[in-house]
């Protein structure tokens, strides 16, 4: 593992996003149930990795909470 970076979301630590050994591609590794389904995904864009598990980890957090996101 060259780097590698948490992924925490409103205080919730979700997993880690590490560098491949190819200096380009990031995996990511869920430590999370609710980004479970993002566990070994690769990309080579950090921020796009992280946006897109932020974004599992909310959908999946206001579901328990029974937000439906309108006002």
């Amino acid at each position: 593992m060259l780097e590698s970076h948490i992924v925490e979301i409103d205080g919730t630590f979700l997993g880690t996003v590490i560098l491949e050994a190819d200096r380009e591609t990031r995996r990511f590794y869920a430590a999370h149930d609710s980004v479970r389904a993002f566990h070994n995904r690769t990309l080579r864009a950090q921020d796009e990795l992280t946006r897109q598990v932020a974004r599992l980890y909310r959908r999946a957090h206001a579901g328990m909470h029974g937000f439906t996101g309108s006002k």
